[in-house]
């Protein structure tokens, strides 16, 4: 799906009420609303900055993955770097 700037209507980024993580809402022109939580949009910020600002990277890939052991308060489901 590719979508234009000029499709986008609006876009919130919220943290609702009685909630503690961010999410993030493209509204189109159509009325289709597309929402991202808080972990997806961070990936997407880690991977847009790496990529702006390697002096050699110009593409990185996020693989999901579950993690048994991870750090803790972070969501077993994580998108990491695929080598």
């Amino acid at each position: 799906m590719l979508i234009p700037n000029e499709e986008i209507k609006e876009l919130i980024v919220e943290i609702p009420e009685g909630h503690t993580h961010l999410k993030v809402t493209f509204v189109l022109k159509d009325r289709q609303e597309i929402t991202f939580l808080e972990a997806a949009i961070a990936n997407l910020v880690r991977a847009y900055v790496t990529v702006k600002t390697h002096p050699t990277k110009a593409r990185i890939h996020l693989v999901g993955q579950y993690i048994d052991k991870g750090k803790q308060g972070f969501a077993e489901w994580q998108l990491l770097e695929d080598d």
